[in-house]
Protein backbone atom coordinates (compact mmCIF):
# COMPACT_ATOMS: atom_id res chain seq x y z
CA UNK A 1 0.00 0.00 0.00
CA UNK A 2 1.71 3.41 -1.40
CA UNK A 3 2.44 5.65 1.46
CA UNK A 4 0.83 9.66 0.95
CA UNK A 5 1.36 12.69 2.98
CA UNK A 6 -0.40 15.80 2.97
CA UNK A 7 1.03 18.89 4.31
CA UNK A 8 -1.13 22.18 4.81
CA UNK A 9 0.17 25.18 7.56
CA UNK A 10 -3.03 25.00 9.15
CA UNK A 11 -5.80 22.30 9.43
CA UNK A 12 -8.57 25.16 8.24
CA UNK A 13 -7.02 24.22 4.88
CA UNK A 14 -7.17 20.35 5.08
CA UNK A 15 -10.95 21.06 6.07
CA UNK A 16 -11.78 23.56 3.68
CA UNK A 17 -8.92 23.55 0.79
CA UNK A 18 -8.87 19.96 0.35
CA UNK A 19 -12.30 18.26 1.80
CA UNK A 20 -13.03 14.64 0.97
CA UNK A 21 -10.19 13.84 -0.81
CA UNK A 22 -7.68 12.27 1.69
CA UNK A 23 -10.49 9.99 2.21
CA UNK A 24 -10.68 9.66 -1.68
CA UNK A 25 -7.53 8.47 -1.81
CA UNK A 26 -7.57 6.41 1.42
CA UNK A 27 -10.40 4.09 -0.10
CA UNK A 28 -8.24 4.38 -3.31
CA UNK A 29 -5.80 2.38 -1.43
CA UNK A 30 -3.29 4.77 0.00
CA UNK A 31 -2.25 5.00 3.64
CA UNK A 32 -2.99 8.75 4.03
CA UNK A 33 -1.29 11.24 6.84
CA UNK A 34 -2.55 14.93 7.00
CA UNK A 35 0.23 16.91 8.46
CA UNK A 36 -0.30 20.23 10.14
CA UNK A 37 -0.43 22.89 12.34
CA UNK A 38 -2.50 22.50 15.61
CA UNK A 39 -6.11 24.03 15.50
CA UNK A 40 -9.71 23.39 16.28
CA UNK A 41 -10.37 21.74 13.02
CA UNK A 42 -8.04 19.05 13.39
CA UNK A 43 -10.72 16.48 15.81
CA UNK A 44 -12.78 16.97 12.49
CA UNK A 45 -10.58 16.19 10.06
CA UNK A 46 -9.52 13.02 11.08
CA UNK A 47 -13.18 12.35 12.15
CA UNK A 48 -14.33 13.06 8.23
CA UNK A 49 -11.28 12.17 6.43
CA UNK A 50 -10.91 9.07 8.41
CA UNK A 51 -6.71 9.36 8.18
CA UNK A 52 -4.66 10.13 11.13
CA UNK A 53 -3.22 13.79 11.81
CA UNK A 54 0.25 14.54 12.99
CA UNK A 55 1.17 18.57 14.42
CA UNK A 56 3.81 20.12 13.16
CA UNK A 57 3.42 23.99 14.43
CA UNK A 58 3.94 26.09 11.85
CA UNK A 59 3.33 29.06 11.60
CA UNK A 60 1.98 31.69 8.97
CA UNK A 61 4.35 34.56 9.46
CA UNK A 62 8.11 34.42 8.69
CA UNK A 63 9.51 33.45 12.14
CA UNK A 64 13.16 31.95 11.37
CA UNK A 65 13.85 29.64 14.57
CA UNK A 66 10.64 28.18 14.35
CA UNK A 67 10.58 27.14 10.56
CA UNK A 68 14.21 25.59 11.39
CA UNK A 69 12.53 23.93 14.17
CA UNK A 70 9.73 22.43 11.78
CA UNK A 71 12.11 21.54 9.01
CA UNK A 72 13.91 18.92 11.50
CA UNK A 73 11.03 17.97 13.05
CA UNK A 74 9.34 17.21 9.41
CA UNK A 75 12.32 15.61 8.35
CA UNK A 76 12.47 12.97 11.17
CA UNK A 77 8.38 12.19 10.15
CA UNK A 78 9.38 11.75 6.82
CA UNK A 79 12.48 9.30 7.34
CA UNK A 80 10.32 7.34 10.29
CA UNK A 81 6.64 6.92 7.70
CA UNK A 82 8.99 6.62 4.71
CA UNK A 83 6.38 7.83 2.13
CA UNK A 84 5.71 6.99 -1.39
CA UNK A 85 4.31 10.71 -1.78
CA UNK A 86 4.63 14.11 -0.18
CA UNK A 87 2.19 16.74 -1.57
CA UNK A 88 2.11 20.16 0.13
CA UNK A 89 -0.25 22.84 -0.32
CA UNK A 90 0.12 26.82 0.89
CA UNK A 91 3.27 28.81 1.25
CA UNK A 92 4.74 27.74 4.44
CA UNK A 93 4.45 23.85 4.41
CA UNK A 94 5.69 23.73 0.66
CA UNK A 95 8.84 24.96 1.29
CA UNK A 96 9.74 23.19 4.10
CA UNK A 97 7.66 19.97 3.61
CA UNK A 98 9.78 20.09 0.16
CA UNK A 99 13.31 20.50 1.56
CA UNK A 100 12.52 18.33 4.34
CA UNK A 101 11.37 15.54 2.13
CA UNK A 102 14.16 15.96 -0.29
CA UNK A 103 16.74 15.52 2.21
CA UNK A 104 14.64 12.41 3.88
CA UNK A 105 15.31 10.63 0.38
CA UNK A 106 11.59 10.85 -0.69
CA UNK A 107 11.46 10.31 -4.61
CA UNK A 108 7.72 12.05 -5.05
CA UNK A 109 7.54 15.46 -3.92
CA UNK A 110 4.69 17.14 -5.27
CA UNK A 111 3.44 20.78 -4.62
CA UNK A 112 0.32 22.53 -5.30
CA UNK A 113 0.52 26.69 -6.28
CA UNK A 114 -2.71 28.34 -5.39
CA UNK A 115 -1.78 31.48 -5.70
CA UNK A 116 1.22 34.34 -5.44
CA UNK A 117 1.82 36.35 -2.11
CA UNK A 118 4.23 37.82 -3.55
CA UNK A 119 2.01 39.86 -6.17
CA UNK A 120 1.06 41.90 -3.68
CA UNK A 121 3.48 42.19 -1.32
CA UNK A 122 6.09 45.34 -0.56
CA UNK A 123 9.14 45.24 -2.64
CA UNK A 124 11.68 43.72 0.13
CA UNK A 125 9.09 41.58 1.03
CA UNK A 126 8.87 40.57 -2.46
CA UNK A 127 12.52 39.64 -3.03
CA UNK A 128 12.17 37.02 0.49
CA UNK A 129 8.48 35.72 -1.15
CA UNK A 130 10.37 35.36 -4.69
CA UNK A 131 13.06 33.38 -2.94
CA UNK A 132 11.01 31.20 -0.94
CA UNK A 133 8.39 29.97 -3.78
CA UNK A 134 12.06 29.63 -6.58
CA UNK A 135 13.28 26.90 -3.35
CA UNK A 136 9.89 25.41 -2.69
CA UNK A 137 10.18 25.30 -6.98
CA UNK A 138 13.25 23.70 -6.66
CA UNK A 139 13.51 21.35 -4.24
CA UNK A 140 9.87 19.79 -5.48
CA UNK A 141 10.40 17.14 -8.25
CA UNK A 142 6.78 18.23 -9.89
CA UNK A 143 4.30 21.65 -9.35
CA UNK A 144 0.73 21.77 -9.70
CA UNK A 145 -0.88 25.00 -10.57
CA UNK A 146 -4.35 25.08 -9.88
CA UNK A 147 -5.26 27.16 -12.71
CA UNK A 148 -3.82 27.90 -16.47
CA UNK A 149 -3.18 31.60 -16.03
CA UNK A 150 -1.02 31.13 -13.00
CA UNK A 151 1.32 28.23 -14.63
CA UNK A 152 1.48 30.84 -17.64
CA UNK A 153 2.48 33.66 -14.75
CA UNK A 154 5.07 31.13 -13.07
CA UNK A 155 6.96 30.61 -16.49
CA UNK A 156 6.99 33.73 -17.86
CA UNK A 157 8.34 34.97 -13.86
CA UNK A 158 10.84 31.91 -14.64
CA UNK A 159 10.64 30.37 -11.46
CA UNK A 160 10.97 27.40 -12.70
CA UNK A 161 11.52 25.20 -15.60
CA UNK A 162 8.30 24.03 -17.73
CA UNK A 163 9.32 20.75 -17.75
CA UNK A 164 8.15 20.30 -14.07
CA UNK A 165 4.95 22.18 -13.97
CA UNK A 166 1.68 21.13 -14.76
CA UNK A 167 -2.23 22.00 -14.21
CA UNK A 168 -4.74 18.94 -13.32
CA UNK A 169 -7.26 18.83 -15.41
CA UNK A 170 -8.90 22.17 -16.35
CA UNK A 171 -7.37 23.60 -12.60
CA UNK A 172 -8.72 23.53 -9.19
CA UNK A 173 -7.26 21.86 -6.04
CA UNK A 174 -10.14 20.04 -5.05
CA UNK A 175 -13.28 20.89 -7.47
CA UNK A 176 -16.59 21.54 -6.10
CA UNK A 177 -19.24 19.53 -3.75
CA UNK A 178 -22.35 19.40 -5.84
CA UNK A 179 -23.91 17.53 -2.73
CA UNK A 180 -23.61 20.50 -0.70
CA UNK A 181 -23.50 23.25 -3.23
CA UNK A 182 -27.11 22.28 -4.27
CA UNK A 183 -29.82 24.51 -4.10
CA UNK A 184 -32.23 21.67 -3.99
CA UNK A 185 -30.18 19.96 -0.23
CA UNK A 186 -30.55 23.07 1.74
CA UNK A 187 -31.62 22.64 5.41
CA UNK A 188 -34.79 24.92 6.35
CA UNK A 189 -33.15 25.75 9.78
CA UNK A 190 -29.85 27.02 8.24
CA UNK A 191 -31.89 29.18 5.61
CA UNK A 192 -34.10 30.54 8.37
CA UNK A 193 -30.67 31.57 10.25
CA UNK A 194 -29.25 32.82 7.64
CA UNK A 195 -31.82 35.24 6.96
CA UNK A 196 -32.41 36.17 10.53
CA UNK A 197 -28.94 37.03 10.63
CA UNK A 198 -29.15 39.53 7.39
CA UNK A 199 -32.51 40.53 8.08
CA UNK A 200 -33.14 41.77 4.23
CA UNK A 201 -36.10 44.11 3.51
CA UNK A 202 -39.05 43.34 1.33
CA UNK A 203 -37.10 43.91 -1.98
CA UNK A 204 -33.70 44.32 -0.38
CA UNK A 205 -31.09 43.78 -3.13
CA UNK A 206 -28.57 41.17 -1.55
CA UNK A 207 -24.43 41.34 -2.64
CA UNK A 208 -22.63 38.87 -0.80
CA UNK A 209 -18.82 38.44 -0.47
CA UNK A 210 -17.03 35.16 0.53
CA UNK A 211 -13.83 35.31 2.40
CA UNK A 212 -11.59 36.73 4.87
CA UNK A 213 -11.62 40.24 5.28
CA UNK A 214 -8.36 41.56 3.84
CA UNK A 215 -6.61 43.95 1.84
CA UNK A 216 -5.66 41.09 -0.54
CA UNK A 217 -9.45 40.35 -1.11
CA UNK A 218 -10.21 43.75 -2.46
CA UNK A 219 -12.88 44.38 0.78
CA UNK A 220 -11.89 47.95 0.72
CA UNK A 221 -12.83 48.32 -3.01
CA UNK A 222 -16.21 46.48 -2.39
CA UNK A 223 -16.86 48.52 1.22
CA UNK A 224 -16.42 51.89 -0.76
CA UNK A 225 -18.00 50.87 -4.25
CA UNK A 226 -21.37 49.79 -2.45
CA UNK A 227 -21.28 52.87 -0.34
CA UNK A 228 -21.17 55.04 -2.82
CA UNK A 229 -23.71 53.12 -5.47
CA UNK A 230 -26.95 54.48 -6.40
CA UNK A 231 -28.64 51.10 -4.90
CA UNK A 232 -26.72 51.22 -1.43
CA UNK A 233 -31.02 52.15 0.11
CA UNK A 234 -31.81 49.35 -1.64
CA UNK A 235 -29.33 46.88 -1.25
CA UNK A 236 -27.15 45.00 1.75
CA UNK A 237 -23.54 44.48 1.68
CA UNK A 238 -23.14 40.86 2.92
CA UNK A 239 -19.28 40.22 4.24
CA UNK A 240 -18.94 35.93 5.29
CA UNK A 241 -15.48 35.83 6.72
CA UNK A 242 -13.50 36.85 9.42
CA UNK A 243 -11.17 39.91 10.09
CA UNK A 244 -7.32 39.21 10.05
CA UNK A 245 -5.96 42.61 10.75
CA UNK A 246 -2.87 41.12 12.24
CA UNK A 247 -1.89 39.65 8.75
CA UNK A 248 -3.16 42.16 5.96
CA UNK A 249 -5.24 44.77 7.63
CA UNK A 250 -8.18 46.71 6.48
CA UNK A 251 -7.76 50.72 6.90
CA UNK A 252 -9.83 50.85 10.17
CA UNK A 253 -12.04 53.47 9.25
CA UNK A 254 -13.40 50.59 6.43
CA UNK A 255 -13.28 48.23 9.60
CA UNK A 256 -15.76 51.23 11.45
CA UNK A 257 -18.03 51.42 8.00
CA UNK A 258 -18.46 47.11 7.90
CA UNK A 259 -19.48 47.13 11.75
CA UNK A 260 -21.23 50.34 11.71
CA UNK A 261 -23.23 51.04 8.22
CA UNK A 262 -26.83 49.69 8.57
CA UNK A 263 -26.81 48.57 5.52
CA UNK A 264 -23.48 46.27 5.71
CA UNK A 265 -23.76 43.11 7.59
CA UNK A 266 -21.09 41.02 9.07
CA UNK A 267 -20.87 37.07 9.38
CA UNK A 268 -18.48 35.73 10.96
CA UNK A 269 -17.27 32.24 9.20
CA UNK A 270 -20.04 29.38 8.85
CA UNK A 271 -19.87 26.55 7.24
CA UNK A 272 -23.11 27.03 5.73
CA UNK A 273 -21.93 29.31 3.18
CA UNK A 274 -24.75 27.69 0.78
CA UNK A 275 -27.75 28.87 2.93
CA UNK A 276 -26.43 32.59 2.39
CA UNK A 277 -25.85 32.28 -1.87
CA UNK A 278 -29.40 30.91 -1.95
CA UNK A 279 -30.08 34.30 -0.28
CA UNK A 280 -28.28 36.55 -2.30
CA UNK A 281 -28.19 38.20 -5.97
CA UNK A 282 -25.12 38.89 -7.01
CA UNK A 283 -21.86 37.58 -5.17
CA UNK A 284 -18.62 39.93 -5.60
CA UNK A 285 -15.50 38.64 -5.36
CA UNK A 286 -13.07 41.43 -5.96
CA UNK A 287 -9.36 39.93 -4.79
CA UNK A 288 -6.31 41.35 -5.92
CA UNK A 289 -4.71 37.86 -6.14
CA UNK A 290 -5.64 34.29 -6.63
CA UNK A 291 -4.87 30.91 -7.73
CA UNK A 292 -7.87 29.30 -8.53
CA UNK A 293 -10.99 30.87 -6.48
CA UNK A 294 -12.87 27.79 -5.09
CA UNK A 295 -15.96 30.61 -4.02
CA UNK A 296 -16.78 31.62 -7.56
CA UNK A 297 -16.83 27.00 -8.09
CA UNK A 298 -19.44 27.37 -5.47
CA UNK A 299 -21.54 30.38 -6.27
CA UNK A 300 -21.62 28.36 -10.43
CA UNK A 301 -22.94 25.58 -8.97
CA UNK A 302 -25.44 27.79 -6.93
CA UNK A 303 -26.63 29.27 -10.30
CA UNK A 304 -25.56 32.47 -8.32
CA UNK A 305 -24.74 35.50 -10.61
CA UNK A 306 -20.84 36.76 -10.20
CA UNK A 307 -18.93 39.52 -10.17
CA UNK A 308 -15.32 38.69 -10.53
CA UNK A 309 -12.08 40.75 -10.69
CA UNK A 310 -9.71 40.60 -14.11
CA UNK A 311 -6.85 38.77 -12.29
CA UNK A 312 -5.26 35.25 -12.41
CA UNK A 313 -7.67 32.45 -11.69
CA UNK A 314 -10.90 34.42 -11.84
CA UNK A 315 -10.47 34.59 -15.76
CA UNK A 316 -9.92 30.79 -15.65
CA UNK A 317 -12.97 30.54 -14.08
CA UNK A 318 -15.55 33.35 -15.35
CA UNK A 319 -15.78 34.35 -19.23
CA UNK A 320 -16.72 38.49 -19.60
CA UNK A 321 -20.64 38.95 -20.42
CA UNK A 322 -20.57 35.23 -21.02
CA UNK A 323 -20.48 34.04 -17.51
CA UNK A 324 -20.55 36.30 -15.28
CA UNK A 325 -18.59 40.52 -14.87
CA UNK A 326 -15.26 40.69 -14.77
CA UNK A 327 -13.87 44.48 -13.59
CA UNK A 328 -10.23 45.77 -13.49
CA UNK A 329 -8.86 44.59 -10.30
CA UNK A 330 -9.02 47.73 -7.76
CA UNK A 331 -10.74 49.91 -9.40
CA UNK A 332 -13.58 51.39 -7.33
CA UNK A 333 -15.37 53.20 -10.64
CA UNK A 334 -16.11 50.62 -12.55
CA UNK A 335 -17.02 48.11 -9.83
CA UNK A 336 -19.48 50.45 -8.69
CA UNK A 337 -21.45 50.42 -12.36
CA UNK A 338 -20.85 46.73 -12.26
CA UNK A 339 -22.98 46.77 -8.83
CA UNK A 340 -25.48 48.93 -10.19
CA UNK A 341 -25.61 47.14 -13.47
CA UNK A 342 -26.43 44.09 -11.68
CA UNK A 343 -29.21 45.65 -9.33
CA UNK A 344 -31.17 46.60 -12.84
CA UNK A 345 -29.89 43.69 -14.92
CA UNK A 346 -31.17 41.04 -12.83
CA UNK A 347 -32.25 38.14 -15.49
CA UNK A 348 -29.35 39.20 -17.90
CA UNK A 349 -27.44 38.34 -15.22
CA UNK A 350 -29.32 34.86 -14.40
CA UNK A 351 -28.55 34.32 -17.94
CA UNK A 352 -24.92 34.54 -17.55
CA UNK A 353 -24.90 32.37 -14.30
CA UNK A 354 -26.69 29.63 -15.87
CA UNK A 355 -24.08 29.39 -18.27
CA UNK A 356 -21.58 29.24 -15.83
CA UNK A 357 -23.78 26.88 -13.64
CA UNK A 358 -23.19 24.48 -16.90
CA UNK A 359 -19.72 24.76 -17.37
CA UNK A 360 -18.26 24.35 -13.66
CA UNK A 361 -20.63 21.63 -13.15
CA UNK A 362 -18.94 19.71 -16.29
CA UNK A 363 -15.85 20.71 -15.80
CA UNK A 364 -14.86 20.75 -12.19
CA UNK A 365 -17.26 18.08 -9.77
CA UNK A 366 -15.33 16.99 -6.78
CA UNK A 367 -15.64 12.97 -7.93
CA UNK A 368 -13.97 14.13 -11.55
CA UNK A 369 -10.47 16.41 -9.66
CA UNK A 370 -10.26 13.58 -7.19
CA UNK A 371 -10.02 10.74 -9.58
CA UNK A 372 -7.86 13.04 -12.27
CA UNK A 373 -5.14 13.26 -9.42
CA UNK A 374 -5.46 9.87 -8.37
CA UNK A 375 -4.40 9.23 -11.81
CA UNK A 376 -1.92 11.85 -11.52
CA UNK A 377 -0.30 10.05 -8.44
CA UNK A 378 -0.30 6.43 -9.83
CA UNK A 379 1.61 7.84 -12.87
CA UNK A 380 4.08 9.62 -10.49
CA UNK A 381 4.15 5.75 -8.69
CA UNK A 382 5.11 4.28 -11.84
CA UNK A 383 7.75 6.38 -12.94
CA UNK A 384 9.56 6.20 -10.01
CA UNK A 385 9.44 2.43 -9.85
CA UNK A 386 11.04 2.83 -13.51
Amino acid sequence: MPKLIRVTTVPLSLKLLLAGQMKFMKESGFDVLMVSADGREVNEVVKREGCPHQVIPFTRKITIFQDIYCLWLLYWLFKKEKPDIVHSHTPKAGLLSMIAAKFAGVKIRVHTVAGMPYMVADKQRKKILIAMEKLTFHWATEVWSNSQSLMKFILEEKLLDSQKIKVIGEGSSNGVDLEKFNRGALAENHLIAATMRIMPGENDFIILAVGRLVRDKGIEQLVTAFLDSKIVNQSKLVLLGSFEQQLNPLDEEIVRKIQDHPRIVHVEWTDHVAHYMALSDVLVHASHREGFPNVLLEAAAMQLPVICSDIIGNIDVVTQRETGLIFPAKNVEILKEALEFSFVKRDDLQVLADNLYLEVTHKYSRPRIHQLILENYQRLNADALD
